[in-house]
Formats: structure tokens, C-alpha cells, sequence
């Protein structure tokens, strides 16, 4: 899908399809009303007839409509005008596009980022309404056969080139540049959607390692993989514990985006990459295990993330670090009762096999004490255990600093992404007490995100920190099971922020 951003009056317009929005009450929005004026009162008459009544995400298209250029107009649903807020215009936007899939309707006109949303400008309202358009129309048909794709196609033609008007010119320089950042995060996002998509059998630990070198190679980024004699040889002993049930070799990949100062301290990303998760010695149930090729979404939105930085040139020096493998109950596997050692030259007791993520991301962690960072974010499918405290709609958020923990709140809130902030006090930490090593890997059922989060803290003492459990957010189940690239909207936002500052 194309996007672009333009002014100018829809009736003058011609295009497959306009879009405007109708609140509740057949409240016209503006560019409706300029539509209905143009038309003698033509939407006035349709919506009079009780066709629609602006309840929210409704829609209805209309043909020929008289004295306009355009051959549809869409009139959108917007629900209560004083109750509409971000989420609500995310949904209008959302059902547009779902309505006008499968028409004819293939060069369209969307006036919904004209529409108020309170405490958000143009560039807001631009940025989301190419992202939700770009989600909207994303379908994952890589592993279907010809026919099949060909089929669907045919079947679902989609819209080629959707450009954003605004009937005033005083926010359409911000529109530009909010239509480029919303264009780079679709890109970001589709990737990372893409990676958790594929199944365990193609998007192997090998498989991300020649991802990470492709966009390398596409942006000019700096890459490194790491093999397992080089992790050896760093005492990585945790991470290549994880590792050893399963005949997929491991990878450390580092991808650096270097473009910002030579004197600003690098934001280090850490992406959890276990590429297929059978909870290794300790199995998990076979019910939805299919969707443990999804574990490996941190390392998929550190992908994602890069590549939409990358697009936006951001002026930022940020390292991505994705330890990533399979997580399997092999001969040579892991044991519960083993210790390891990890990089940090601590001792970890083994008591599950399946809290593997942490074991992986603790080295990691260790690793990027060398670049010296300014701070250090892991993103990481950790923990059920945050699925039944914050469901899908928040990822957890526990950081050694309460002001980073406000900035990416404050990013997931614009991005509308967000994160919920959990404790992270010492308390806990009584939990992950071994009396055969220096920390047990879980620490019981209780509190289980928590005590997850207080094992990782014990390796990022050296540096600012923060953990995003992502195990609700970064996938969907049932009948629209597929990942959703989240969090891939909080950390462009986030890094976007932080370039802005750096000016």
C-alpha cells in the first residue's frame, strides 16, 4: 500500500472511494458535511433513511453519490463525538479499510485523520492511521502454496494507494514527516510479524542469524554472529545450556545502527530468540505448543525495530543483541538439578527447563556490559505468568530506574502500545534463593513475572535497565492467531524520543 499526505475539498476529489466518518446520531464530520453540502444533501437523505446511525466501526458505501468526482464515498462509523478518543479512532480506521477490502476500490481518499482526537495533533492522527492501515491490509501467505496465493488475490483485491487528506495546510509539514515514521514502523512491524509467523522448521536460529545480516546489508548496519566456539571461549555456559538439547546451532547475533554521535552512548536492545520452545526435559502440555515458534518475538521486534530506525535514518547509536536457539528435550538437554554458569561467572540451579528464556537473556545481558550503554531494554515472550496478570492488552514493564520506566511508558501510551509498570523490589528476590547455587531459575509459582524480572536485575547492575515481558502481547491465539509485532510501536516511539532530544 502506498501512502501520501495531501489537502484540498473531497467533493473535487477523483478517486475510487472517499472515506469520511459519521458520529452517533448521524452527526456528519466535516469532510462529510462539505460531501453532503456539495450532493444537495444527498448523505443527509441516505443516513435519514436509517441506514446508519455512526455507531462505532459500522460502515456503509455509497455509489455515484451527485456533484462529486469520486465513484464511492465510505461513510465510517465513529460512535459518541464526546467519547471519541485514540482507541476509537484506531477502530474507525481499522473498519474502513476492512470494508473496502475485497471492492474495487484500489486508489482511496481517507479524510479520518481530519478528525479531532483530543490531546492528539495531525502527526499523531497521520502516523496511527498509516499503521492501522498497514496491519489492516497485512496478510502472512509466505508458506501457502501457489494456487492458494493466487486464489486469495483474486479474491481480496486490495487498495494500492491511500492518500491522507486534511482539509487545512497549517500541520501538513508534521503530517509529512509523521506519514514517513507511521510508513517505517508498518515496515518494522510487518517484519517482526513475518519472523513470528514463520514455523519452527524454516525460521530457525540460522534462519534469523541471515535476517539480521540481510538488513545489515540493506541499511549499512553493522553485523557480527557469534557460533557456538565463540561463546564457548566468552563462558556464555547458560545461554549454551539452553542450547545443547537441540541439533539447530546457536547464534549471538549484534547488529549495530550507528548514526548518531561519536561521543553518545549506545541504547542496547536485547531480543529473546528461542526459535521453537518445547520447554526442553520439563515438556509442556501438546495443547498450543504449536505456538511456541512465537518464542523467539523479543528477538523478532529488535529486527523489527531496526529496520524502521534504519528507514527514519534516526540520528542514534543502538545496538541490537539476539541470543537465539531451540529449546528442546534432547539426550544431551538440560536436567532439572543442573547448574551452569553463566558469562557473569554467577551459578544458576536448574528446577524448570522451560523458564529457558531468562537463562539465554542473563548472558546477553552480561554481553553488553562492553558497549558501555547509555541503557539497556530486553524484550522478552518470558513468562505466563504476566498473560494472567495483564492478559493481551499490556506488556509488562520492570525496570532498575524509574525514570526510563516512565519514558517507555510514556512511548507506549503515544504509540498505543502499552505497558503496564511492575514492582520490582527486593522482596521478591528471597524467592530465587538455591541452596546448591547462587540463584535458583524460578522461584515458584507466585509471582512468577516478578520473580522473572528479579533474576534478569541481578545481570544489569552495571547499567540502566528495563525488561518488557511480551508473552501476552506479542501474539494472538485462536481464530485470529498470528503475531501482532508488538513491541515494535513502543520502541520506535520510544527511540524516536530520544533522537528528538538529542538534537
Amino acid at each position: 500500500m502506498e501512502f501520501s499526505i495531501k489537502t484540498g475539498n473531497p467533493e473535487k476529489l477523483s478517486k475510487d472511494c472517499i472515506i469520511v466518518g459519521v458520529f452517533e446520531s448521524r452527526k456528519l464530520s466535516a469532510a462529510a458535511a462539505v460531501l453532503d453540502s456539495a450532493s444537495d444533501g444527498y448523505l443527509t437523505t441516505i443516513l435519514n433513511r436509517g441506514d446508519l446511525d455512526g455507531k462505532l466501526a459500522s460502515s456503509l458505501l455509497l455509489h455515484n453519490v451527485p456533484n462529486t468526482a469520486s465513484d464511492r464515498v465510505l461513510l465510517v462509523g465513529l460512535g459518541k463525538e464526546k467519547e471519541f478518543h485514540e482507541r476509537q479512532y484506531r477502530q474507525a480506521v481499522q473498519a474502513a479499510i476492512k470494508a473496502l477490502s475485497g471492492t474495487g476500490a484500489k486508489n482511496v481518499a481517507s479524510y479520518l485523520a481530519d478528525l479531532p482526537v483530543k490531546k492528539q495533533d495531525a502527526a499523531w492522527k497521520v502516523a496511527q492511521h498509516v499503521e492501522v492501515a498497514a496491519a489492516s491490509a497485512y496478510r502472512f501467505e509466505q508458506m501457502k502454496g501457489k494456487s492458494n496465493k493466487e486464489e486469495n488475490a483474486e479474491a481480496a483485491p486490495h487498495i494500492a494507494k491511500l492518500a491522507l487528506y486534511l482539509l487545512q495546510h497549517d500541520e501538513l509539514k508534521k503530517a509529512e514527516t509523521a506519514i514517513k515514521q507511521g510508513q517505517a514502523l508498518a515496515s518494522g512491524v510487518n517484519l517482526a510479524k513475518d519472523l513470528g509467523n514463520l514455523p519452527g522448521n524454516i525460521c530457525t536460529p540460522t534462519y534469523l542469524a541471515e535476517q539480521a545480516q540481510a538488513l545489515a546489508k540493506d541499511f549499512d548496519l553493522q553485523v557480527e554472529v557469534l557460533e557456538r566456539a565463540d561463546l564457548e571461549k566468552l563462558g556464555m555456559g547458560s545461554f549454551l545450556g539452553v542450547a545443547q538439547g537441540s541439533v539447530q546451532p546457536p547464534k549471538f547475533i549484534i547488529l549495530q545502527h550507528h548514526k548518531g554521535k561519536k561521543s553518545q552512548k549506545p541504547i542496547v536492545l536485547v531480543g529473546k530468540g528461542i526459535t521453537f520452545d518445547s520447554g526442553g526435559i520439563s515438556i509442556k502440555p501438546g495443547a498450543e505448543m504449536d505456538e511456541m515458534k512465537y518464542d523467539m518475538c523479543g528477538a523478532a521486534s529488535v529486527l523489527g525495530t531496526f529496520k524502521a530506525i534504519a528507514e527514519l535514518n534516526l540520528p542514534l547509536n543502538v545496538i541490537g543483541v539476539i541470543p537465539t536457539c531451540e529449546n528442546m528435550p534432547d539426550g544431551n538437554a538440560i536436567r532439572p538439578g543442573d547448574v551452569l554458569t553463566s558469562m557473569s561467572g554467577q551459578t544458576i540451579e536448574i528446577l524448570n527447563t522451560d523458564a529457558e528464556g531468562r537463562l539465554i537473556l542473563c548472558d546477553a545481558l552480561t554481553y553488553s556490559e562492553r558497549f558501555e550503554p547509555e541503557l539497556v531494554i530486553d524484550i522478552a515472550t518470558l513468562t505466563g505468568a504476566c498473560v494472567i496478570a495483564l492478559g493481551s492488552h499490556a506488556s509488562g514493564l520492570y525496570s532498575n530506574k524509574d525514570s526510563l520506566a516512565k519514558e517507555l511508558l510514556h512511548a507506549g501510551e503515544h504509540a498505543v502500545d502499552r505497558a503496564w509498570h511492575m514492582p520490582l523490589w527486593d522482596d521478591y528476590q528471597e524467592q530465587l534463593h538455591s541452596n546448591f547455587a547462587d540463584i535458583a531459575n524460578i522461584g515458584g509459582r507466585a509471582a512468577g513475572s516478578i520473580t522473572a524480572a528479579c533474576f534478569l536485575s541481578r545481570f544489569a547492575k552495571k547499567f540502566d535497565w528495563a525488561h518488557l515481558d511480551v508473552a501476552g502481547t506479542a501474539w494472538k491465539s485462536g481464530k485470529e492467531k498470528g503475531s501482532t509485532g508488538r513491541p515494535v510501536p513502543l520502541l520506535t516511539q520510544f527511540l524516536i524520543q530520544r533522537a528528538e532530544k538529542s538534537d
